[in-house]
């Protein structure tokens, strides 16, 4: 298992997979072990995925300051490892809560990005805000209003739409985070819960850790690729909020997987890998 010690000392594992150029991989969760990323399809036939475990998860190890979870004070990190792997510039790749630090690396790093890829993004480092309206159409896809779990699932989606809800009311919704909730959709999430450090979560976001303005006032200067991915069926990052995001640089892509959720390589491996293979080799 490769590492490399971060500025403050630690010792921060990733996983190499694949072959051809390397794209770095950010994990989201927030603060999930990057197992759950895997080949991303079967990208990792056209690329060598860098899957760095963010410190407190996975093989890296626990820091001694628990602040250094902030999302901000983890760019240092993924420098770190570009550093480590000797890499003038680095393709860049950010899932869901990944997406926000692959968006502060991009902002404070600019230079060093030579193609950013958002995948299905988490929206917190550039301050969109996502309506509950919005989260209620992602969810009511035709393929899923017929199914048994639609109407409690539904039920505890407009609760929470309505800023209202607990815990249970978020697990509740649960369906609509992915294309299809099968049995395998049902063990991902479960096993999500495991692999995912719950106290370097609650620090993540916390104040401090976002300048939305100063993000975008980069982005809105960033010549360089970029790729939104979005599902239209995902009600944590639904299309419309997809769209925002990719407004804010110059030229940004947006792709859009039918029947697809927050994790679409489940969906539509192929789609998913030939979609950012093709965007990666432009």
């Amino acid at each position: 298992m490769p590492t490399f010690p971060a500025p403050d000392g630690t010792l921060l594992a990733y996983h190499a997979s694949g072959s051809g150029a390397p794209l770095v991989c950010l994990p989201g969760g927030p603060m999930q072990d990057s197992a759950y990323l895997g080949g991303l399809g079967g990208l990792d036939a056209h690329r060598t995925l860098i899957r760095l475990d963010l410190r407190g998860t996975g093989a890296s190890a626990v820091p001694e300051d628990p602040a250094s979870y902030r999302c901000d004070r983890q760019v240092a990190d993924v420098e770190a490892l570009r550093a480590h792997l000797g890499l003038d510039t680095i393709d860049l790749l950010g899932h869901s809560a990944g997406a926000n630090l692959a968006a502060l690396y991009t902002a404070r790093h600019p230079e060093r990005v030579a193609r950013l890829v958002l995948l299905t993004p988490g929206t917190a480092a550039v301050g969109l805000d996502t309506s509950g309206e919005e989260r209620l159409a992602a969810a009511r896809r035709p393929w899923r209003e017929g199914e048994p779990w639609f109407g409690a699932a539904y039920a505890a989606l407009e609760e929470l739409a309505a800023g209202r809800g607990s815990a249970e009311t978020f697990q509740a919704v649960a369906p609509f985070f992915h294309g299809t909730w099968d049995e395998a959709a049902r063990e991902r999430h479960a096993e999500s819960h495991r692999r995912r450090n719950g106290e370097a979560a609650g620090a993540y976001a916390s104040e401090g850790a976002f300048a939305p303005g100063a993000t975008r006032a980069v982005f809105a200067e960033f010549g360089r690729p970029v790729l939104v991915v979005a599902g239209e069926g995902d009600a944590n990052t639904p299309v419309p909020t997809a769209t925002a995001y990719a407004e804010l640089f110059p030229e940004a892509e947006l792709a859009v997987l039918a029947g697809a959720g927050h994790f679409p390589w489940h969906d539509d491996a192929e789609w998913v890998a030939g979609t950012v293979d093709g965007f990666l080799k432009r």
